[in-house]
């Protein structure tokens, strides 16, 4: 007997009865309804978010805040969080009072709240004053209600924070970008007070040397005034002691005249008693004293003319007394204006020098104060708004898939079509014979009963596979990079499982079927197929790299999304080794039966 005929002889023999037929065409259709029922479930969940059932609870009584402008308003940060949330439908939101929302949450009503409690936009503007705090967003989830509907929950909070932080990041930097604004401007008028300043500076030093220079050459003239002074003071000191040292002899000689006009009564009586009293007559006495009259007349004519004279070279001494007084005063008083002049002219010296470091000063300043306002940019309340926007929200993701699953369905469906493969391969072998007993009784070819057990339930896993994939790429719209590679994996993927599962069953019967589900349990876990393989425990993460339908995921991953093909023939190539592993030790297995028989093989099987 050839393949052909053996593999007919099967079908005629699954296909004896009504039941044989209602059972094998159920059992076809095992993987169709797997696959096909669990992502049409699951293909697009992420767009039904916004029929999720979510409590909202709003206690916020809002807060003074500052606008833009920096006045005051009143903002409540709760009710606008709240109309956000509505107006963007992310969920089936729905506001109702606290004890309403618990009620709600405890009878499953909703599968999680969201309370914005009492001081929330407080808080939010907290930032301005001196307890700054953070603001609170309450979550309460119910797990008894739906776990996956915590993490959302959680998710969802997260997103609240971060657009809140957002706009309340956006409020408060144009608050600052205001203020900086204002500051420039501000900047900009000191600049313009300082330029004057600075020029009034220069102006002033120039004066200050002007002057500097007038009071150099008052001290220099006031200096040679003192000494000229100094020296008619000597002079006029001088000629004070000279005149009076004359006015000394004068009055000397003045008293001697003086007194030589005095004695000479007394001289003229000595004379007439001594010419008496020699016996002149009064008459010769007269004569005598008549010729000595004009000497004495000369004498009190030279007294009087002495006398004057005296009493001038008296007042020479004195004037000449007062003016050497005057001249030592004016001495004095040119050397105190030296003195003062000198002192002005350090005084001007220091007035200029420090005129010199004020203009350099407020040139400084005038040019700092310019720089500052470079350094500030020049804005409008435009700019400021979306510069205020970019510092709330400064990093933008760009993102790009190299691959890419158009949905949620679709990134299941490698993983899902391969276990369904599996199904449907161990499904049919609980009603297909893995070997003829008939015909390793009547032939010795271990190679055609091989083939033969094997073919005949991989070409019904291959008519699984072609209706998985119509329910995949017509009922559910799957899009398809490379649709014929796909099916061409789906397909050699059901005849793999086929050998597998032929060789368990070949050697070890009825708890090789078993098995066979104890291998698509492990698979399940292994394969990769939800999360990354990586996130396994060590054990298992090294079975992904032995058993086959991790690479019929990434396989079909690969050739479903338009990925690296190269790691799509790697998988096959995988495949083909195990296939090939598979058919040889099930032929060994079937060369066993055909040389001598064991008890189990007489036995009949407690499955199929």
């Amino acid at each position: 007997m050839k393949v052909p005929a053996m593999i007919a002889a099967e079908l005629r023999r699954l296909t004896a009865s009504r039941m044989g037929i209602i059972a094998l065409i159920a059992l076809m259709c095992v993987p169709i309804l797997y696959g096909g029922l669990y992502l049409w479930a699951n293909q697009d969940p992420y767009a039904k978010f916004s029929e999720v059932p979510v409590a909202l609870v709003v206690q916020d009584d809002g807060a003074t805040g500052t606008d833009s402008e920096g006045a005051d308003e009143t903002v409540n940060y709760g009710e606008t969080v709240a109309e956000n949330l509505i107006e963007g439908n992310a969920f089936d939101w729905q506001e109702m009072s606290a004890d309403a929302a618990a009620a709600a949450l405890h009878d499953g009503t909703v599968d999680f709240t969201v309370t914005i409690p009492n001081g929330f936009s407080a808080a939010l503007t907290s930032a301005a004053g001196t307890d700054p705090h953070q603001a609170l967003i309450e979550l309460e989830t119910n797990d008894a209600n739906n776990y996956l509907a915590s993490s959302m929950g959680t998710q969802a909070v997260e997103k609240i924070r971060s657009s809140v932080a957002q706009m309340v990041g956006s409020e408060a930097a144009e608050r600052l970008l205001t203020g900086l604004s204002d500051v420039r401007d501000s900047l900009s008028d000191a600049t313009d007070g300082a330029s004057q300043l600075a020029d009034g500076a220069v102006t002033a030093s120039t004066g200050s040397a002007t002057l500097a220079d007038g009071t150099s050459r008052l001290s220099d003239g006031s200096a040679q005034l003192a000494s000229g002074a100094s020296q008619l003071a000597d002079g006029a000191q001088q000629v004070s002691v000279g005149n009076q040292q004359i006015a000394d002899v004068a009055d000397q000689a003045g008293a001697i005249v003086q007194d030589a006009a005095n004695t000479l009564p007394q001289i003229r009586t000595d004379i007439a008693d001594t010419l008496a009293s020699h016996g002149l007559t009064q008459e010769e006495i007269d004569a005598v004293l008549a010729k000595l009259d004009p000497l004495g007349e000369r004498l009190e004519q030279g007294n009087t003319t002495v006398q004057d004279a005296v009493a001038k070279i008296d007042q020479l001494a004195a004037g000449s007394a007062t003016l050497a007084s005057s001249a030592r005063t004016l001495s004095d008083g040119a050397s105190t204006v030296a003195t003062g002049a000198a002192a002005a002219n350090d005084g001007a010296v220091q007035l200029r020098d420090g005129l010199v470091t004020l203009a350099d000063g407020t040139a400084e300043l005038r040019d700092g104060l310019a720089s500052g306002v470079e350094q500030i940019p020049a804005s409008t309340p435009e700019l400021r708004q979306t510069q205020a926007e970019t510092i709330s929200d400064p990093l933008r993701v760009s993102s790009d898939k190299v691959a890419s699953a158009e949905d949620y369905g679709a990134g299941l469906a490698p993983f899902f079509a391969a276990l369904a493969a599996w199904i449907g391969i161990y499904a049919l072998f609980l009603i297909v014979k893995p070997v003829s007993r008939r015909a390793v009784t009547a032939l010795h070819s271990p190679i055609r009963i091989t083939l033969a057990g094997w073919l005949t339930p991989a070409a019904l896993g291959a008519l699984q596979m072609v209706g998985l994939m119509g329910i995949l790429a017509i009922t559910l719209g799957f899009r398809f990079d490379n649709a014929l590679g796909t099916l061409g994996v789906m397909v050699l993927a059901s005849a793999t499982f086929a050998a597998i599962i032929l060789a368990l069953n070949v050697w070890l019967g009825s708890v090789g079927q078993f098995l066979g589900l104890v291998l698509m349990v492990l698979q399940l876990v292994t394969a990769g197929g939800t999360f990354p393989w990586q996130t396994l425990p060590a054990p298992l993460a090294a079975l992904h790299h032995v058993l086959p339908l991790g690479y019929v995921v990434d396989a079909m991953r690969q050739l479903m999304y338009g990925g690296n093909f190269d790691r799509a023939w790697w998988d096959l190539a995988v495949l083909g080794m195990w296939l090939v592993a598979a058919l040889l030790l099930a032929m060994i297995g079937v060369t066993r039966m055909t040389h001598r028989r064991t008890l189990r093989d007489l036995q009949p099987s407690l499955i199929g």
